[in-house]
């Protein structure tokens, strides 16, 4: 046995940097056949065994390259059946390969590390019952955490897979179960079968003693997995009926079969992200299996999750991005298609609603804020990449699809994407073969709309501009497109747009009803619309009805007048929420003053019927209260939201999911005679008909109540005691940082900051009770702490945990041009690493926003 080397612990390393230039060297001369990857994971909590047999070929016999490895250490490099020295070729995080034959055969055995952040192997025990689970996340350059490989999205492969696990434990991974054999008292081996061809990304395993429950499709077998402390909250019904549902309609639509044989849906602890689409093993939040009552606004986003993860198995695995380049087209395309499969395929049929407020409304505040990039970005290396998991990626690259869609017409967009499978069916594609395939399908010629959305940054404004004559009828109507006004840096592109235009009237009972609706084509700074002048003017004018385009949208006088009056009057939700749209983000423009927009929720929200609507228009009055308003009017402000949610919980019908929602924003109330009421709830001296006090609302109002300084930790232990859970213990983690006193603040800033100790989970819960509005004075002295602190993370800490604590404990609450001049400082005098000069600067961005908005506010009460 060759000699190993030490490597420092997976806590404390920065992750490898991949660059784009190494991975097109290596893609130019290997072409890689097969692996054969072996694990033990009975070896110990720290560490598992891991063993690779990769065969290659290479285009240059005598050529070099590496392979990546992250390993505590390795015992054995074998190239072609000559030994290597791990202390020589091995660096801690790739082998050196030099003087490769045509054909390769590399063998490598080591100790992987078993991961607390929720990247690679991750490993968690369950408070319940002290049941070990595993899982794997890798995308996008962690598959060499648990075994050799060259790890980028053009060197596919196929995998086999053998695992020895507790005899008591389930293993699964990407293809079914071949072979189970025991391997000695308590233990056992189980091999999969071979893979079709993937890249290493979205391999996976998920093995624990997980609960099982299984069912049957289209000749698809389908799996759904739990910790079993969580089996009486999975409800299978729901979740496969939604997964079927997709199947259904992925197959017509696209007209190729689901490629991976079985279908299985996890359920993991401690998870990153929403979910992740490894073939055939789809990984999810474990909070999409409910532990009580949830609207159905939630249940509306785990579907829309579930039809992501599954869009990708054709558009991400069975054809997959040569490089992250093009990481923002494998995302878009899944948000794009789960929302027309919501609508079109199950009871979610409100979806274009939800993607217009949620999705839509994240891509506008991302694409205005210092750190935009283009929708096709650059990424030189991993660093950039990882960064790019944003707005930009996702929904904004989501809302120029649904563009593209418009453009080009769906039936042609939907013909396009099944030559495109057909013809590149697990091969490695870019942007431009895709294109290639739309405009065959279409006639479209796209070189130029590729080069006005997807190469530039910003959102355009629309404004529409009229005149009339004296008996209101319109003499002339146009679109008057503005480029991008944030950030400076921001594109000055003109961009042909798809749009529609909504004239609404009031009708005999004071409903607003769409009298017209013109589609055209936007182009220029000024597009003439014809078909309009003749006509009267409505009490309304909607640019970009039904949301076919991506611009902000601002409202004439005489149609913002309505809105404040009416916008409950519109009855349909897609219309109804681009009105939200649009005032929401003049309130954040410092176009409309914060208690006009706290005004308009108040007199408006009681005429939604769709409960994520109402859900996310009482966040953002919280929000604006907070961050936007005038501080001298934040208590009354947040007094007249809250006494209204309050009314509205108890007049809400019982068991609702509008009385639940009311109630959960009652619960921010801060005034002593509110406060007691939530006491009251809470203890149960008052009782709401139809309310029920279930684990998760009693910890709502437990840490509403905590950071109030009504309850401390007692109360919290006694919670916790009811509910010994992975969940309750996050609960409680985040319910101890809100205590309103000097010593829980440094506590929680200690359990962050000075240890690693923390998994991923309980750090982020921790931070989540640090800032709190009304704690300022407390949480003043740690604006120079994190500054003085944070690049010590970025040095020891891994890219997700490092990015979650900046992001958290930034001082985003501390809203004065003190704490600007501060993030000005820092990035004058240091040289942050890229991902974190972001960071600052984007918390930058939203202090001088919010200072902006203050003083609209101010203004608007002088």
């Amino acid at each position: 046995m060759q000699s190993c080397k030490s490597v420092p612990s997976e806590r404390n390393r920065v992750p490898n940097n991949l660059t784009r230039d190494e991975a097109r060297e290596r893609a130019r001369l290997l072409n890689v056949a097969s692996y054969d990857v072996e694990l033990d994971l009975t070896t110990g909590h720290e560490t598992f065994r891991t063993s690779t047999a990769v065969i290659f070929t290479c285009v240059e016999p005598g050529a070099s390259t590496f392979i990546e490895l992250a390993a505590a250490k390795v015992d054995e490099v074998v190239l072609n059946g000559a030994p290597l020295d791990p202390a020589a070729v091995f660096d801690g995080e790739r082998i050196r390969l030099d003087n490769l034959a045509e054909s390769n055969r590399l063998t490598v055995v080591a100790d992987g590390v078993y991961s607390r952040t929720g990247e690679g192997l991750h490993r968690f025990v369950d408070p319940v019952d002290e049941a070990v689970y595993l899982y794997t996340q890798f995308e996008t350059y962690d598959a060499h955490r648990m075994y050799a490989c060259f790890d980028q999205p053009d060197l596919k492969a196929t995998f086999t897979l053998t695992v020895t696990v507790p005899a008591d434990w389930k293993a699964i991974s990407n293809s079914a179960v071949a072979a189970v054999a025991e391997a000695a008292i308590g233990v056992r081996t189980i091999r999969f079968l071979t893979t079709p061809v993937m890249s290493t990304y979205i391999t996976a395993l998920v093995a624990g003693p997980y609960h099982e429950v299984r069912d049957h499709h289209d000749g698809i077998d389908l799996g759904l997995y739990c910790r079993r402390s969580l089996a009486e909250f999975l409800d299978p019904a729901e979740l496969f009926e939604i997964t079927k549902a997709g199947f259904d309609f992925y197959h017509r639509v696209f007209d190729y079969r689901y490629p991976f044989g079985k279908y299985d849906q996890l359920f993991v602890p401690e998870f990153n992200a929403g979910a992740m689409e490894n073939a055939g093993c789809v990984t999810f939040l474990e909070e999409y299996v409910f532990r009580a009552k949830v609207t159905e606004a939630r249940r509306e986003r785990r579907a829309e999750t579930i039809l992501h993860e599954m869009a990708h198995m054709w558009f991400g695995d069975l054809v997959t991005m040569r490089w992250w380049d093009d990481l923002w087209l494998n995302e878009s395309f899944a948000t794009y298609m789960s929302v027309l499969a919501q609508v079109n395929a199950t009871r979610f049929t409100n979806g274009w609603t939800t993607f217009a407020n949620a999705e839509k409304g994240w891509a506008y505040r991302q694409d205005q804020l210092s750190s935009t990039h283009p929708i096709v970005a650059d990424a030189p290396d991993m660093d950039a990449v990882r960064t790019n998991f944003d707005g930009i990626t996702y929904a904004k690259g989501a809302s120029v699809l649904k563009q593209l869609v418009a453009w080009v017409g769906q039936e042609e967009f939907l013909a396009g994407l099944r030559a495109y499978f057909r013809r590149y069916e697990y091969a490695n594609t870019s942007l431009r073969d895709l294109l290639d395939e739309l405009e065959n399908a279409s006639g479209r010629n796209l070189t130029a709309w590729s080069a006005d959305w997807l190469e530039t940054t910003g959102a355009n404004t629309l404004r529409p501009r009229f005149f009339t004559d004296s008996s209101g009828l319109f003499t002339s109507f146009d679109v008057v497109q503005e480029p991008a006004s944030a950030p400076p840096t921001a594109s000055r592109t003109l961009r042909p747009h798809r749009l529609a235009i909504g004239l609404y009237d009031r009708d005999a009972t004071g409903a607003l009803v769409r009298r017209e609706r013109v589609e055209l084509d936007v182009t220029g700074k000024l597009t003439e619309v014809a078909k309009l002048v003749g006509a009267r003017q409505p009490d309304l004018i909607l640019l970009n009805d039904d949301d076919l385009t991506y611009a902000k949208v601002r409202l004439d006088e005489r149609s913002l007048a309505t809105l404040v009056e009416a916008i409950g009057a519109i009855s349909q939700s897609l219309p109804r929420t681009l009105c939200w749209a649009a005032a929401w983000d003049m309130t954040r423009d410092a176009e409309l003053a914060a208690r006009d927009y706290v005004r308009l929720v108040l007199s408006g929200v009681t005429a939604e019927d769709d409960i994520g609507v109402v859900q996310s228009l009482l966040a953002k009055a919280d929000l604006t209260i907070d961050t936007y308003g005038d501080p001298a009017n934040r208590k009354p402000a947040l007094r007249a939201l809250t006494e209204r949610a309050e009314e509205l919980a108890r007049a809400a019908a019982p068991g609702s999911d509008l009385q639940l929602v009311y109630t959960t924003s009652f619960a921010q109330a801060e005034e002593a005679d509110q406060v007691a009421r939530i006491r009251a709830l809470f203890e149960g001296t008052d009782v709401i008909e139809g309310l029920v006090l279930d684990t998760e609302l009693r910890w709502t109002l437990l840490t509403q109540l905590v950071a109030r300084g009504v309850y401390a930790d007692a109360e919290i232990d006694t919670e916790l005691a009811r509910d010994r859970t992975a969940t309750g213990e996050k609960r409680a983690a985040t319910a101890r940082a809100a205590r309103p006193t000097a010593a829980a603040k440094a506590a929680a800033w200690s359990a962050v900051m000075d240890s690693d100790t923390l998994s991923n989970h309980l750090a982020a819960a921790t931070m989540g009770g640090f800032w709190i509005s009304d704690q300022l004075e407390l949480t003043r002295p740690y604006v120079d702490r994190f500054f003085d602190e944070i690049a010590g993370i970025w040095e020891t800490r891994s890219f997700d945990m490092a990015s979650t604590i900046t992001q958290m404990l930034f001082p985003a609450s501390v809203i004065e041009p003190e704490t600007v001049a501060k993030v000005d400082a820092y990035l004058a005098e240091h040289n942050p690493v890229p991902p974190l000069r972001r960071a600052l600067l984007e918390g930058r961005d939203g202090l001088v926003r919010a200072l902006a908005a203050r003083k609209k506010d101010i203004e608007a009460a002088a």
